[in-house]
Formats: structure tokens, C-alpha cells, sequence
């Protein structure tokens, strides 16, 4: 079998603007970045936004194992099969982020044959959206310390500054440092920090903003500082929200890409799931919605972080309704929770699986309590014998749980006709009621601990020394309605990592809570998770090259 990448390279791609064609969108509502690759105009949306909506359907996971389960590759194959079966559909992605490309991933854009296109130009830089993220982001750090240099006429409190510098990179020597050293010139000392890109609050706003007016009055109520008497001190108080807004002028605007078999993809924004809200731009899904039958996204990592803020904070704050949630897992991965060692996964083990399939069994647990009607799928391997398959597929019919066998991987859209037949016939007999897990009037410390013995499973929430009163201030300043985004490891429903299967009762430890006042929701830190991840002991940019000829090799 090729590698990913060498399948993507010997693609044979559309020109976008035929792509684009296929799903109404005129030459004229593209710029183009090259020839298979655009983004979408205003006037296109100008166009189309009153269009009914079409079907929105999620695809998520289980937790995440080294045996991988595909969510991404489903995604894109249930796409590719609903044109199959003669249904218009949008895919909408996020934008994959650099750190983990050159740390653990290698790469995040399908897999065999269920790709999207191209795969080596959107891993790296593809538009410059998230360089555009990064500078804004920047560009406010530096006119804080430069208010701060000149004067301080806001009284801020150098012990108080809460916003971060970012990157894109993984680079943990980054995550605590000192800056201002040097001459009384150089700038205040005080100590700093570095965030990745794909967690800042300029990356959460532009996926939640609907248009730019609405950019600019988020961009103003980001949170920087605080003064001295201990009031908040924001970015438009820095004068800093034009500069910002027209640096991300540009890259508000979805882009679009195609898959293997041609199938528009929308591929717009990256927040992270595991540290940040982790959905595509709110923009993005809103166009695919307008312009398909069956608008086809993902939630990153498992459903616990993934679909449960997708409903929570995307959902709520932008009224979407899902018809219809694509759970994946694989027979692998069920086995490796179960206590099989990963050499030992292609056995068949069905006391294994039996005891890893606990993990399925909560998130579908997790999704039946939004109401929103669930499809099983596993990723089919040429190890999974027909007993692993059966007993899977009777454990969520006995759950009231459809199910469906995706072959994607192998055989592109053709291995999904059976997965994409079982999503329209879900969706035409079984309603969406789809609701919310929780109130925006209940309390920030209740949100918490409602998603974490709700959605993870935990017996008591430990909020740690000082985040009472980190709370208690962020109610005062009247943000208390808003949802919670938690960040936590994405390997166990705990905060854990190394605990996996479906555990009970454990302790849910907060350790810090923040406010993204202009992305509209609090940040709940849980376990030792880290705002920027660091790389691996042999990380995968030591495979990645270019070849004389300007091809990229080493992603996967």
C-alpha cells in the first residue's frame, strides 16, 4: 500500500474553480491561491445566505490510541460517498496546525484514500491563515509591553498581565520565560509565557466570528491585563483592534480545497480540542450549510472534548442543530483499551474487546444524552475477523445505536456507500432534538463539574488553590453565563492519561480557570494538560524533506 502522501502527490486534481462549480460557487466569488486552492468571497455568502440549510452531520471518535481510529478519513470518505450516492455534500474541516505536523502527526488530512487535497501544501503553510492568527496575536503582546514602557496610562499591573505570545510550533522551552532584559530601553522585566497558535483566543474568535464587524467587537473585549486595583484591562482599551482586524482581514474568509474524488472540502481555522474549543470556523460550516445537501464536519480527538464542546460553545453560540452524529472506532483501538498491547492488536481477542468497548460505550452514552441521533462506525482493518465485526455491531443495536462499516481508507468514497446510505436513512427517520448539556444561567463552578461527571464519568471536581476565586472574579465581571471549554488530555475520559477504558468515579482536577471574554466562553485547565505541547523524543519533521525537484516528502 503507498504512503499517504505519495497517494495525495499522484493525484489527479480538479482545477478549484470546477471544484467550486459543482456546489454553485462562480469564478468570480473565488481568489484564487494557485490552482487548487481559494478563498471564498464575501459576496458569495452575500449570495446564498438566505438558502435554506441543508443536513449537518458530526463526525467524532473515541479517545485517541496509537492504534489511530480515522476520524479524519471518515469525515472526508463519508463526503466522497455521499456524492456516490447522488447527495450534494460540503465537507468543513479545521486547518491543521504545524506543531503537531512536525511533532507527532506528520500530517492531518485524511488518510489513503479518503484525503483531501493538497495534502503537502495544506499541512504546511497552506493560505497563511494561521500566520496571520500568530501575528495578531503577537502584535498584541507588543503594544501591551509598549503601553507598558510608555507610561502605563492604564495602571496595568505587570504581575497581572494575562495574555500570551504564541506560536505554532511545538517548543515547551518556550511555555515560561523572562522578557525585558537588557537596557531600561528594552522593556519592562516581567515574566512571560507562549502559548501555540492553535490555543489562542485570536484563533477561537475568528472560528466564532460571523463577519467582520462582529471580529472587531470580539478582538475588543479580549481580556489582557489587569490594573492595579484590579480592574480588567482589554484590546480595545489598547487601541489595538484595527491593526489586528486587518491583519486577519484575509484570513476570515473560508478556503476551499477538493478531495481525492473531487468533493469541495471548506478548510478554515484549527483550534486544538484537547486545550481549546476545537471546531472548524463557524463562517465555514454556515457556507457548506448553504450550499449542500449534507454538510459533512469533525470535532477534534475523542467525544468528550470534541463533540461535547462542538454542542456546548459552537452550537449554542452560533443556533446550529446537528441531524445526526458519525461516532467512529475500529476494532484496534477498542482491543488497545481493553489491555492489548499495540504488537499484539491484529490478534483476535474478543475478551479484549469486550473489555475495551466500555469507552464506545460512554460516548454513546455522552451523545444520546443532546438528543441527536448516533451512527457507529468502524474503520475496517484486513485483521478485524468476522467476530470482532458482529459482536461491535450487536453491542450498539442493543444500544439503540445504528451501525455501519467504513472502508474508506482502502477503497475512497466506494468503502463509505454503506456508512453515507446509513446517514441519510438515519436522518429521514430519526428526529434531532438536540439540546444543550447544561443552562448558560448555571454557575461556572456547576458547568464544570456538570461536564465532568456527565461527559467523563468523574465523581469528585478538586478545584485547586486560588481557582475559587479566579471563578468568583470572573462571575463579578459578568461573564458568568458563558460555557466552559475545558482543556484536558485527550487519551483518557480522566485527567489521566494512562488510565483508559471507561473509568468511574475518579477525582477531576481544576487547576486554573481563565476567561476568553472575546471568543465568549471560560477555560478550565484540568491535570497537567499544557497550553504548548513539546516535541516528541524522535519527532516526525526529522523525516520530512525536499527533494530537488520541490516535492515534499516525510508527511504521513
Amino acid at each position: 500500500m503507498k504512503s499517504d502522501i505519495e497517494i495525495a502527490q499522484e493525484a489527479n486534481m480538479e482545477p478549484i474553480q470546477n471544484v467550486a462549480a459543482k456546489i454553485g460557487i462562480g469564478e468570480d466569488e473565488l481568489d484564487l491561491y494557485g490552482k487548487y486552492k481559494a478563498k471564498l468571497t464575501d459576496d458569495l455568502w452575500e449570495r446564498v445566505k438566505e438558502n435554506p440549510d441543508g443536513k449537518l452531520v458530526l463526525v467524532t471518535a473515541i479517545n485517541p490510541t496509537p492504534a489511530g481510529e480515522g476520524k479524519t478519513t471518515t469525515t472526508v470518505g463519508l463526503g466522497q460517498a455521499m456524492d456516490k450516492i447522488g447527495k450534494r455534500a460540503v465537507i468543513a474541516l479545521r486547518e491543521p496546525s504545524l506543531g503537531p505536523c512536525f511533532g507527532l502527526k506528520g500530517g492531518a488530512a485524511g488518510g489513503g484514500y479518503a484525503q483531501v487535497v493538497p495534502m503537502d501544501e495544506l499541512n504546511l503553510h497552506f493560505t497563511g491563515d494561521f500566520h496571520a492568527i500568530t501575528s495578531a496575536n503577537n502584535l498584541l503582546a507588543a503594544m501591551l509591553d509598549n503601553h507598558i514602557q510608555q507610561g502605563n496610562r492604564l495602571n496595568i499591573d505587570t504581575k497581572q498581565i494575562v495574555w500570551k505570545r504564541c506560536v505554532d510550533m511545538n517548543d515547551r522551552v518556550l511555555r515560561n520565560i523572562t522578557v525585558g532584559l537588557g537596557r531600561k530601553a528594552d522593556g519592562v522585566t516581567r515574566e512571560d509565557h507562549f502559548i501555540i497558535t492553535v490555543a489562542s483566543e485570536i484563533m477561537a474568535i475568528l472560528c466564532l466570528a460571523a463577519d467582520m464587524q462582529d471580529l472587531k467587537e470580539r478582538l475588543g473585549r479580549i481580556l489582557v491585563a489587569y490594573t492595579y486595583d484590579g480592574k480588567p484591562v482589554t484590546a480595545g482599551e489598547l487601541n489595538a483592534v484595527g491593526a489586528m482586524a486587518a491583519l486577519l482581514k484575509d484570513a476570515m474568509r473560508p478556503n476551499i480545497i477538493q478531495t481525492l474524488e473531487h468533493t469541495p472540502a471548506l478548510v478554515h481555522g484549527g483550534p486544538f480540542a484537547n486545550i481549546a474549543h476545537g471546531c472548524n470556523s463557524l463562517r465555514a460550516t454556515r457556507t457548506a450549510l448553504k450550499l449542500a445537501d449534507y454538510t459533512i464536519t469533525e470535532a477534534g480527538f475523542g467525544a468528550d472534548l470534541g463533540a461535547e464542546k462542538f454542542f456546548d460553545i459552537k452550537c449554542r453560540i452560533a443556533g446550529l442543530k446537528p441531524d445526526a452524529v458519525v461516532l467512529v472506532a475500529t476494532v484496534r483501538a477498542l482491543k488497545y483499551n481493553g489491555g492489548v498491547a499495540r504488537e499484539n492488536l491484529a490478534e483476535e481477542n474478543l475478551e479484549a474487546l469486550a473489555a475495551g468497548i466500555v469507552n464506545l460505550e460512554k460516548h454513546i452514552e455522552n451523545i444520546a444524552k443532546y438528543d441527536v441521533p448516533c451512527i457507529v462506525t468502524l474503520n475496517q482493518f484486513v485483521t478485524d475477523t468476522p467476530a470482532e465485526l458482529d459482536y461491535v455491531k450487536r453491542f450498539c443495536e442493543e444500544r439503540g445505536c445504528e451501525f455501519a462499516l467504513s472502508e474508506v481508507w482502502e477503497k475512497g468514497g466506494e468503502g463509505g456507500v454503506a456508512l453515507a446510505r446509513k446517514v441519510v436513512e438515519t436522518i429521514e427517520t430519526k428526529k434531532s432534538e438536540f439540546h444543550c448539556l447544561y443552562e448558560d444561567s448555571l454557575p461556572l463552578r456547576e458547568k464544570m463539574s456538570t461536564i465532568a461527571r456527565e461527559i467523563y464519568g468523574a465523581g469528585e471536581v478538586i478545584f485547586e488553590p486560588g481557582v475559587e476565586s479566579q471563578i468568583a472574579r470572573i462571575e463579578s465581571l459578568g461573564f458568568g453565563s458563558f460555557p466552559v471549554c475545558m482543556a484536558k488530555n485527550q487519551y483518557s475520559l480522566s485527567d489521566d492519561k494512562s488510565v483508559l477504558g471507561r473509568p468511574e468515579g475518579f477525582p477531576l482536577h481544576i487547576r486554573d480557570v481563565y476567561v476568553s471574554a472575546g471568543a465568549g466562553f471560560v477555560v478550565a485547565i484540568t491535570g497537567t494538560i499544557m497550553t504548548m505541547p513539546g516535541l516528541p523524543k524522535v519527532p516526525a519533521a526529522e523525516q520530512i524533506d525536499v527533494n530537488d525537484e520541490g516535492r515534499i516528502t516525510g508527511l504521513f
